[in-house]
């Protein structure tokens, strides 16, 4: 009886739905569906590029659904499933993992639907890439700190959820700047999954650790950073460390004029989201689009971070 139930309801949503596209379609008023799906709600820089995503959607008069991956690649693939059988016109998908997140590509392509990848990237390759070089963000970072510390240090490196694309390219530039400057030494490096409570607990195992050797924390996210800070200050180490992260979420820019956290790389959200949406209903609608389109780092400082607190 259950089952018969849930038929009925499915039977009776897709009458709605398809009732509902033909009024839309009478009046004239063709709506293009996109739907996405993101790597996890609970990070602050994903939330910022969903709401610039909103926005750029509801300038456009474009529907977007969009449902929280949870950092789940297995259950991306199957939100990406869903949205091919109720036929949206377009997928945006901010890829959990490289690998494990690839056969949504696969099925949105067969499935003749463009898909977008924002922010983050697969091995498979989608219909367009919108975001930025990972890469460049860690060297921007690791520069700064060889910089600050004359090119001789113990290093700390925080890295985000292993395997996916962001952690990757970063562990890559960080490292390319870490070989180029010998006096500089890779103490330790250990995934704080973006996570800022767990991005605390590692700085507090560290400092146990390693105590005074550290002169710098590289952290592949400003929710690590801030982690980071939170530990070196209670064990009254943040004058002596310098933390670098990555994204300019608002609690770091205020920290960096604090001067708490020396400094981060501005990753822009609002870019993001809003080409990922220009770019979807592009293809959509079948128009040129750039399948790359890279949006700069910058290097935030307190000499500069008034610029980005605007």
């Amino acid at each position: 009886m259950k089952r018969n139930g849930i038929f009925a309801t499915i039977i009776a949503t897709a009458l709605f739905a398809s009732c509902n596209q033909s009024s839309d379609k009478e009046s004239g008023e063709d709506k293009l569906v996109i739907g996405a799906t993101m790597l996890s709600m609970q990070n602050e820089f994903i939330v910022n590029v969903s709401d610039a995503m909103e926005a750029k959607a509801k300038e456009m008069g474009v529907e977007l659904i969009t449902v929280d991956a949870e950092r789940s690649a297995l259950k991306q693939v199957e939100q990406v499933e869903s949205f091919i059988s109720q036929g949206v016109d377009a997928i945006i998908m901010n890829p959990c993992e490289v690998e494990a997140s690839s056969p949504a590509i696969k099925l949105a392509m067969d499935a003749k639907i463009p898909i977008i990848n924002v922010n983050s990237e697969t091995s498979a390759k989608p219909t367009a890439f919108v975001g930025s070089d990972d890469t460049e963000s860690a060297r921007i970072a690791m520069k700064y700190i060889a910089e600050k510390l004359g090119g001789k240090g113990n290093v700390l490196m925080m890295h985000g959820f292993m395997g996916q694309a962001a952690q990757i390219k970063r562990d890559n530039g960080a490292k390319e700047i870490l070989k180029a400057n010998r006096g500089l030494k890779l103490l330790a490096e250990q995934s704080g999954e973006w996570d800022r409570a767990k991005g605390m607990s590692l700085t507090e195992n560290w400092i146990q650790s390693y105590g005074d050797k550290i002169n710098a924390i590289f952290a592949q996210n400003d929710e690590m950073g801030m982690g980071a800070v939170k530990a070196l200050e209670a064990a009254g180490l943040k004058n002596k460390v310098l933390v670098v992260s990555v994204d300019a979420i608002p609690d770091a820019l205020q920290a960096v004029k604090k001067g708490t956290l020396d400094a981060t790389v501005f990753q822009n959200a609002k870019e993001q989201g809003g080409k990922a949406i220009e770019t979807a209903v592009k293809a959509a609608k079948k128009e040129a689009f750039e399948q790359e389109v890279l949006i700069p780092f910058r290097l935030v400082t307190k000499g500069n971070v008034e610029e980005f607190l605007k």
